[in-house]
């Protein structure tokens, strides 16, 4: 088999099946083995996990302004490199997964997956992994130095959590439907 025809853990269509399994089997664990007294740990758990969310997919973004502007192969380019790896790797990927896979048994247990401002702020929390999703592309664009986005896009993409991070918010607490 040539290294073309195999699956590493390098491509990206692996980690996200990986990832996605993963989620998954933690969601099944969690729907299986939980009981009544997990809520109130699966609320704070879950509020924990988003927070740790949003800080890496805010921060994240606004490495790449500063990488965009680094000479490719220069001291600090890689260093962005390895910071935006490790946000990546060890804060916004097990945040993300941890907040889908709690949000998943809360919106299940509390509200029956039933409610139009939850299936509002489901659409949300899933243009939120999209923006996830982008941001991990770039990651792996910018370690490799082949960046081409200006820093102004990426001051751009810094708004979009934050915009979507405010829609969730106000749909869980005013539930206005």
């Amino acid at each position: 088999m040539s290294r073309s025809e195999q699956v590493t853990l390098e491509s990206p269509i692996l980690r996200m099946m990986v990832a996605l399994a993963i989620t998954a089997v933690l969601t099944l664990m969690l729907f299986l083995l939980a009981g009544d007294g997990f809520l109130i740990w699966a609320k704070a758990l879950h509020i924990i996990a988003v927070i740790a969310w949003m800080a890496g997919m805010l921060y994240l973004p606004r490495l790449f302004v500063y990488h965009a502007d680094a000479a490719p192969g220069s001291e600090m380019s890689e260093t962005f490199k390895v910071m935006e790896r490790r946000l990546l790797r060890a804060i916004i990927n097990p945040a993300m997964i941890a907040t889908w896979v709690l949000g998943l048994w809360l919106a299940w247990r509390m509200f029956g997956l039933s409610g139009g401002w939850l299936h509002a702020k489901l659409l949300a929390v899933l243009l939120l992994s999209g923006i996830h999703g982008y941001l991990s592309a770039a990651v792996r664009s910018f370690a490799t130095d082949a960046n081409v986005k200006p820093a102004r896009h990426w001051r751009i993409v810094n708004e979009i959590p934050t915009v979507l991070m405010i829609v969730i918010v106000i749909l869980v607490v005013v539930k206005p439907f």
